[in-house]
């Protein structure tokens, strides 16, 4: 067999007269020996060896992964988390009631990259501003039949829109959107986000931001009751 400089000029037959000198070596550094490869064709034993040592490979490999996505979903929450204190704060400083919807919208569209925004409130379209994304139903929910069943609930809807909902929300816009978000802003109204991208809103899609994005804005709404 030839030999194998290493480095330094450490040779491999030093290496293997090293282990033979401290047998427990591999008990000190567990780690190298899944790292090992130990040959199959020396008997049972050391098949049973190999394959064990592959199959605690595998299983780090997997659980490697799986850490490394749970590390990566940790720091989109997080994020996520950032800009939905961020968009609280700003609505706690504004101070009309045209400023917090136009603060939902901007920060929406900036912090969080939406493509569409729509915020649809029941009440006279008098102190509101004069924008596309923004839909005044002085009526209420009894205009709105086709959101009854929503309505009702206090769940966010994600996923595809029929085609009513999206065509009354974002009118000459409805066929571009893709998916959607639509939440409940308490009694005020209704928010929704559309995007282009089919798969960015999923009925399997975890709720919990949209949901505390619907509590601060119908919040910050709050301060400026509707008149009867």
């Amino acid at each position: 067999m030839a030999e194998l400089n290493l480095k330094d000029g450490l040779k491999a037959m030093d290496v293997a007269e090293y282990l033979r000198q401290h047998p427990q070596f591999l008990k000190d550094f567990p780690d190298l020996a899944t790292q090992l490869v130990i040959p199959r064709e020396q008997g049972p034993a050391a098949s049973l060896a190999s394959y064990q040592l592959e199959t605690l490979r595998r299983r780090n490999s997997e659980l490697e992964q799986r850490l490394a996505e749970l590390i990566e979903i940790a720091g989109e929450n997080e994020q996520l988390m950032v800009q939905v204190h961020s968009l609280t704060t700003a609505l706690l400083r504004t101070d009309s009631l045209a400023g917090t919807v136009q603060c939902v919208v901007d920060r929406l569209t900036e912090d969080f990259g939406t493509d569409l925004v729509r915020v649809m409130l029941f009440r006279e379209a008098e102190q509101l501003p004069d924008a596309a994304w923004l839909i005044a139903v002085p009526d209420g929910a009894a205009a709105l039949p086709e959101f009854g069943e929503f309505l009702a609930r206090q769940e966010p809807l994600v996923g595809r829109l029929a085609a009513d909902k999206l065509s009354r929300l974002f009118g000459e816009q409805a066929s571009a959107v893709q998916s959607a978000a639509l939440m409940r802003l308490g009694g005020a109204g209704m928010l929704a986000i559309g995007s282009l991208e089919p798969n960015r809103f999923h009925p399997g899609m975890g709720t919990v931001f949209l949901k505390l994005i619907a509590e601060s804005v119908g919040a910050a709404l709050a301060r400026y009751p509707a008149e009867d």
